[in-house]
């Protein structure tokens, strides 16, 4: 059984997503054990990148900060290999395609199974263009995560057949970020990935409460949250970790018990 799998194995999963290297390196890492503590599942490292399409200005401001703070792949590297001496916790980069090019999308994909990472999530590669991803990711042992959204019905079947790992169900059209209500068909969405593949699927996107969180893992097998923890990291700096951990406490729990 993969890693990834495992993080589903006992029920519904909560997976944090977190910018590497907000406020510092050092800060992330033990945010990243503080989430385990907490009951954590699954933790989505996001690699910060200059024009991160998919995001939010929550998000888009963390990556300017860690990249002002001169964080670059390689720092990061060496801080997974760090937290993989302390913990086997599920985890998957999630960055943009120019980041993996620019530093050699086999370069990139082998380093990264090396060190321990199980995934990779790369949002702005569209399924059509997925395939020289996937290859080398297929090679090194690291699942390519593919995401659905709410427009691509007819594709949804198509995309879930080829998924590796899990599903990533994103709620709301648009770009990451808190919202006050999900009026998407997650459950319709959910049902057509299960009639393609018997794969988990967990979504994102706009959940930043435990009810709104507890309600998407209610309708797919777990939740995904990034800007309300991105946003916790801005408020309290160094700090951040006791407040993620709080944060993500609560969230787990809201999920767990679905």
């Amino acid at each position: 059984m993969s890693n990834i799998a495992k993080a589903f194995e006992k029920g519904k999963a909560f997976i944090p997503f977190i910018t590497c290297g907000d406020p510092s390196l050092e800060v992330t890492e033990k945010i990243v054990y503080a989430m385990e503590k907490a009951g954590a599942d699954l933790i989505e490292l996001g690699i910060p990148f200059s024009d991160p399409t998919a995001e939010g200005p929550v998000i888009q401001e963390a990556n300017i900060r860690a990249l002002s703070g001169g964080v670059t792949t390689d720092k990061i590297f060496d801080m997974v290999v760090k937290i993989r001496k302390n913990t086997q916790i599920p985890m998957v980069f999630m960055t943009y395609a120019n980041v993996v090019y620019s530093y050699g999308t086999e370069h990139f994909v082998k380093k990264a199974a090396e060190i321990g990472m199980d995934g990779l999530i790369l949002p702005d590669v569209p399924f059509e263009e997925k395939e020289e991803f996937d290859v080398v990711c297929r090679k090194y042992g690291l699942d390519l995560i593919s995401l659905i959204a709410p427009t691509s019905h007819d594709r949804i079947r198509m995309i879930a057949k080829e998924a590796n790992g899990f599903v990533y169900c994103v709620s709301s059209l648009g770009v990451t970020g808190m919202r006050s209500e999900i009026t998407t068909d997650i459950g319709a969405m959910v049902k057509l990935v299960k009639e393609a593949k018997d794969i988990p699927c967990a979504v994102g996107f706009g959940i930043s409460t435990p009810e709104q969180a507890a309600k998407m893992a209610g309708l797919s097998d777990g939740a995904i949250v990034g800007s309300a923890i991105v946003k916790l990291c801005k408020e309290y700096g160094a700090d951040a970790p006791e407040h993620v951990g709080e944060y993500v406490k609560a969230m787990c729990e809201a999920v767990h018990r679905m």
